[in-house]
Formats: structure tokens, sequence, C-alpha cells
């Protein structure tokens, strides 16, 4: 009985959210927000019934299918061309903050939770690594932000969960067979999963894309296969990279890249699909992690969890952003705004399915999948109702029509 409500719910939410999501969005309510609170409304402890484990397998599929997705989507409106002119301010976040992040926050978990194995502390970082921009969406979509804020804001979210996610499953294998050091050649592993799954899938977002525009130029597809057609290319990519012994994941992310590149025709029909269907997906996956997740680990939310989940969201991250940016003209207050809009949402979610999944069991460490789901609970709240006033400061400080002046390397103070 309780899974027909679920299914009830799911359908009522959908068509609810539809019908007033734009007047939400006005009182800064976003989809993140309502699906993830609809999903602790049908639990099992508030409407009873068997609870729903997180290793189930249609959770498991649901959130392979999303991520899968998710980088290919994200990916394939990267624009390579406008990436090279503007590529600095999105390296410095993803390689000098982002791990300036991990380490301090290793730290700080390894002093906050002596208790627990360094692996778990490291696995718990590394799932709160990765940014979701969709859940400030304002953010990256108000034309009164400078543009170049815009696209840095996006490219980070677009690529670090791409870059943290090989280091992430190295950490889980570690965990698996009960090592402590890297005895096996973690280097290359990582390497190879890389590598192969780069290839691989670049390869196949390629001649995919040469394929379908080939047959579309020839009227050989039926248009409403041109939405349906690159993500089966994205679903094929990453079982191709698993095949060859890569990580499909990543392959998914570059078979988006080299699609999105190589046609622009084809970047928004994903773009297009990404907007309905795959939102659908992202947003049923905030559903289950309200559903599922939170009831599993609500139990440990404490004082400790809620003191690091905050610096989490607010100094770890925002420290090693004002650092990462060094002695570039970037000024404070925009160092602040990047800092700030690093929510966890969609790929940490992801992340800790795929954790649970690969360890199969959370018993002994619940403390720490605790404060990820703590984190990520914050995370789309706070964010979600800051986004627009935030948004709507910035931009009054940072004017649009100034942009011209930066020279493609920063907004002006």
């Amino acid at each position: 009985m309780h899974e027909h409500l679920v299914f009830l719910g799911i359908s009522l939410v959908v068509l609810g959210y539809g019908l007033f999501s734009n007047l939400l969005g006005k009182y800064n309510i976003s989809g993140p927000m309502v699906f993830t609170g609809v999903g602790i409304l049908l639990s099992p402890p508030v409407l009873g019934g068997t609870p729903i484990h997180a290793n189930a397998e249609a959770v498991q599929i649901i959130a392979e299918i999303t991520l899968i997705l998710v980088l290919f989507s994200d990916s394939s409106a990267l624009n390579l061309s406008q990436l090279k002119a503007n590529w600095q301010l999105p390296a410095r976040l993803l390689f000098i903050a982002m791990p300036i992040t991990i380490v301090i926050a290793t730290l700080t978990g390894m002093w906050f939770f002596p208790h627990e194995s360094f692996l778990y502390i490291l696995l718990l970082a590394l799932i709160l690594a990765p940014t979701d921009a969709a859940l400030g969406k304002i953010v990256v979509s108000d034309k009164r932000i400078p543009s170049v804020v815009r696209n840095t804001i996006n490219v980070e979210s677009g690529l670090n969960d791409g870059i943290v996610f090989p280091v992430l499953l190295t950490v889980l294998a570690m965990i698996v067979s009960n090592s402590s050091t890297a005895e096996s050649g973690w280097l290359s592993y990582i390497a190879r999963q890389v590598i192969i799954g780069a290839v691989a899938g670049g390869f196949v977002g390629w001649a995919g894309a040469s394929m379908m525009m080939r047959a579309m130029k020839k009227e050989w597809m039926e248009y409403q296969y041109s939405n349906l057609a690159p993500i089966a290319l994205a679903v094929f990519s990453f079982y191709a990279a698993e095949y060859l012994g890569g990580n499909g994941y990543i392959a998914a992310f570059f078979s988006g890249l080299f699609l999105g590149n190589t046609s622009e025709v084809l970047r928004e029909h994903v773009e297009s699909f990404a907007e309905s269907e795959g939102e659908f997906l992202v947003m049923i996956s905030f559903l289950i992690f309200g559903l599922v997740f939170i009831p599993l680990t609500i139990d440990y939310w404490n004082l400790k969890a809620l003191a690091f989940a905050l610096l989490s969201l607010t100094v770890l991250r925002m420290l090693p952003v004002i650092l990462g940016f060094g002695f570039s003209k970037v000024d404070f207050s925009t160092r602040l705004f990047y800092g700030w809009f690093g929510p966890r949402g969609i790929a940490s979610i992801l992340y800790i399915l795929v954790a649970v999944h690969e360890i199969g069991d959370i018993q002994g460490h619940e403390e720490i999948f605790g404060i990820a789901s703590l984190t990520i609970f914050l995370s789309i709240f706070l964010h979600g109702f800051s986004a627009q006033p935030l948004a709507v400061g910035y931009a009054k400080t940072h004017p649009i029509a100034e942009e011209k002046n930066e020279d493609n390397t920063q907004p002006p103070a």
C-alpha cells in the first residue's frame, strides 16, 4: 500500500510543481526544496510502512542513469572556444580551490570525529566536494550578473563531479578491500580509469555526433529521435568505457563534451532533453534523497554534525576559493560570491548512493553518511532561499555594463 502512495505522491508533486513552479520561484522556493520535502513526507517514518533501502535496485538504477545524463548534458553545454578564452577562473576553482577544500575538510573531519577511520573521513570530503549550480539556478541564468561569473560557476559545477569521481571510486575500492594504503597501484588505476574513459567517451561522442548529423542531413532520422539519440549515445558511451576497463561516468562526460562541440544542433537537442526529461530524473533523485536517505540517517543529525555541515558550506568551501584566486584581480566580494555558490546537490546525492552500493551497508559509519545528508539538506534550502537576493545584490554592485572592462578576467569591484 505504501508503495502505491509513493507513486501517487510522485505524480501529484510533479503535476503540482509543474502548475505552480513559476509562482513558487517568485518566493525563492525551488524544485529541489519541493521534491526533497515531499520525499520526507512520503517516507516510512511519516506515512508508515517498510523502510526503503538505499541499496535497492530501483534506487541504484535511477541514480546511475541520472548521473550519466547529468554529466553528459552538463558537458555538452560547455563551449570549448569560450572556455579557452576564460579558462583561468574555472581552473583555479577546480585545480587549486577544490583540492584544498578536500584536504582541509578531511583534516577537520579527523579532528571532529577521531574515532572514524581516515578513509571514511576522506570519503565524506569527496562526497561533499562537487558543487551543483542547479541549486542556485537563478545565479547562472540571471543576465544581470556578468557572464564571466555565471560561466565560471557553471563550468566548475559541470567539471568537478567528473574530476572527483575516479578518486571517490578508488577510496571506495580501498574501503571494500579493507586496505588503508594504496598498495595495489591506485595511481595507475586512476590513470587507467580517466584515460580509457576520456578516450572512449570522446570517440563515441564525436563518432555518434558525426553519424547523427549525416543522418539528419540526409533526412534519414525522424525529428522526434533527434532528442533521444544523443541520450542513448550517453548510455552507450558509459557501457563501452566500462567494458574497456575505463570509467563510464567520465566517458559520459567526454561523450557529451565532444558531441556538443561537434554539433551545435545536437547540443540544442541535448539541452532540450535536459530541461524536460532530464530535469524530471534530477527532481526524482531529490525525492529519493528525502524518501530514502534522510530517514536512514536523521537519527545521526546532532550538534556536532550540524557544526561540520555549516563549516562545509562556509569556511571549508569559501576559504579555499579565496586562497585559490591568489593574487589575481578578482575582488573580495566576487571571491565570497563564488565561495558561497558552491551548493551540494545532485552529484553529492548520487555519490552517496554509489558509495552505499559499493560498500553494501553503512552500519558502523552512520555518522559519516548522516553528516553528508545533513549538509546536502541544508544546502538545498540555504542556497535555494539565498540565490535570488544575493544575485540581485551582487548585480547591483557589479553592473553588467562594466563587464566590457573586465578583459575577460574578472568582474569589477
